[in-house]
């Protein structure tokens, strides 16, 4: 099936349901009208459409390869890399100081949304080039920042995040990976590191890897954890690379999905590197980095879902099974089924509820970073920090949600590899698992997040308000306002038992209430927007209803679920579960 970029509907959600236009005023993008959004998103759109999706399926059923040592991609996309950096995709909303667009970020990820859902393996290279980038420009020095920045941000070269050892995966005050001062200035790293996403491949000039390790007699947990920078190739005081490095691609790992992603094992043997930032800081400065490819992942899986919505659509067009209470025909077509249709439905309206979560979440970034006054960056960057968790965690769930059912509208040709539907619930599978598991997106929603949430609920018992003033849209108001109280309830509850086994019980069904409310609320204003032609307004009006009724509806009952914390599995013996 071909993918077909939705450009009308991003663009429907950036400006009509994110706020765009809060941007696109700001003195920092005065350039950024509504046409120049258009224009970028429709090329974006085009090389997903014609360079990126062709490559995806075979991408999946070669991958990348390992050989004598050395890493390459699946066929085809080494040259695609290539032209995505030369056509100047990489990296949008870069500073131009180090040859970026200078973009909004809202932009950048709309249009990260069209490669990710043509091809998801090839996606993740950009995105951990964009995320260094975003580090090494808030913590590097004057002359880390000469060197890297322009490279990484044109493409030519790549970057990745080594954070996870075989004995450190989410808890990474476990993390052993040595860095000794090489008597220069310098450091040697000794270590291993998994899980490193397109860590070698021969796509790039080279390969800026930044490595989280310990000083000799750091102390020990988190606060003993340093972030160094150490290239494949050593780069001279003048950026041009040199002899290769001291580390390797020890192996690469065969995957549930993401087959054309190459996930390293690395290996640093006394490899040189470079401090970045202060020592003992090196958490919070990779956060910098995680924050900005959390988002990016929250996109990976509206990309995955509307990847797999379409081939689903467009399968229940084709194929004819049964009979329909609305259509003559027999066999009727799946999609004139009600059950089928009702998984089209649902499809849908969690894709534009995450889409716009997604967006808001990357407005909410750049008015942090460019608003014209002080307070309104600091509301801006609580918003910002508030959604990033659910942008990442409800949105990555959705896509392994919309891929399953995307599977089960293609019945038993779903179940086989041949339609491709099976790649795409393989592939949005790893989603709510890196980058921070969603049950850690969920940790950190309730344990740091909650004082920004009453801001955002006074906000949406606004839209509430707005909704009742127009009959039509009563039924969508009641279920909308239900879910917001029982936002505020949870709230309530979890503010009350703040730092106990009953909150961290209760951080998952938080997590999955708050994305169905704020998800509800971009319906919201979907349906009170003005910016839609008569026939595209009965669509958004029509997902929005059914989002309320299919959705929303839950929201009184996940009360029961948060209110119950951890009294029925707390005592649990692993023997009484079977052990």
């Amino acid at each position: 099936m071909t993918y077909r970029a939705p450009v009308r509907d991003l663009t429907f959600a950036l400006y009509e349901v994110a706020g765009f236009g809060r941007v696109a005023e700001l003195e920092r993008f005065a350039g950024s009208d509504k046409a120049g959004t258009a224009e970028v998103l429709e090329g974006a759109g085009r090389f997903a459409e014609g360079v990126l999706a062709p490559l995806n399926r075979p991408g999946d059923v070669e991958g990348a390869r390992f050989e004598n040592g050395r890493v390459f991609a699946a066929a085809g996309f080494a040259d695609a890399y290539r032209r995505y950096a030369a056509d100047g995709w990489n990296c949008l909303a870069a500073d131009p100081e180090h040859g970026g667009a200078g973009l909004p970020r809202a932009v950048a990820l709309a249009a990260f949304e069209f490669v990710h859902a043509a091809n998801m393996s090839f996606g993740l290279c950009p995105t951990l080039t964009e995320a260094a980038v975003h580090c090494l420009d808030a913590h590097g020095n004057e002359r880390q920042k000469a060197i890297y920045l322009p490279e990484l941000v044109s493409g030519r070269w790549t970057g990745t995040m080594n954070l996870t050892e075989a004995q450190s995966g989410s808890d990474l005050a476990l993390v052993r990976t040595r860095a000794e001062p090489n008597g220069n200035g310098g450091y040697k790293l000794n270590g291993q590191k998994i899980f490193i996403t397109w860590g070698d491949h021969d796509a790039a000039d080279n390969i800026v890897h930044l490595v989280l390790a310990r000083l000799p007699n750091a102390p020990a947990g988190v606060k003993g954890i340093s972030l160094f920078l150490a290239p494949k190739f050593l780069v001279d005081e003048n950026g041009k690379p040199g002899a290769a490095n001291a580390l390797r691609a020890i192996s690469i790992e065969h995957k549930l999905g993401i087959h054309a992603s190459p996930t390293c094992v690395m290996a640093y043997e006394d490899a040189s590197a470079e401090l970045v930032g202060v020592e003992g800081q090196g958490l919070p400065q990779m956060f910098t980095m995680m924050n900005a490819a959390r988002v990016n992942v929250g996109m990976q899986g509206v990309g995955i879902a509307e990847r797999a919505y379409q081939q689903a659509l467009a399968f229940s067009l084709e194929r004819r099974q049964g009979r329909s209470p609305w259509a003559s025909d027999y066999p009727a077509r799946l999609f004139d089924l009600p059950d089928v249709r009702g998984m089209l439905m649902l499809m849908k309206c969690k894709i534009e509820a995450a889409r716009a979560i997604c967006l808001s979440t990357a407005v909410a970034a750049d008015l942090a970073d460019y608003a014209a006054d002080a307070s309104a960056r600091e509301a801006a960057k609580l918003r910002e920090e508030l959604l990033v968790p659910i942008a990442k965690g409800w949105s990555t769930d959705v896509g392994v949600e919309v891929a399953s059912l995307g599977v089960q509208i293609h019945g038993g040709m779903g179940f086989i590899e041949e339609t491709g539907a099976a790649q795409h619930y393989r592939d949005a599978r790893i989603a709510p698992i890196y980058e921070g598991t969603n049950g850690i997106q969920a940790m950190d929603l309730i344990g740091r997040k909650l004082p920004a949430m009453p801001a955002l609920i006074a906000e949406m018992r606004e839209t509430v308000a707005q909704m009742q003033s127009r009959s039509e849209l009563a039924m969508f108001a009641a279920t909308f306002d239900q879910g917001v109280q029982s936002l505020q309830g949870a709230v309530d509850i979890l503010t009350a038992r703040k730092g106990t086994p009953d909150a961290l019980a209760a951080a998952t069904p938080f997590l999955a209430l708050a994305g169905d409310v704020v998800g509800g609320w971009m319906h919201a204003k979907s349906v009170l927007a003005t910016g839609a032609d008569a026939d595209y307004a009965k669509t958004r009006r029509a997902l929005a209803e059914f989002y309320a009724a299919h959705v929303l509806v839950r929201a009184p009952a996940r009360i029961a679920a948060i209110a119950a914390g951890a009294a029925s599995f707390a005592d649990l013996t692993p023997s009484a579960l079977g052990a």
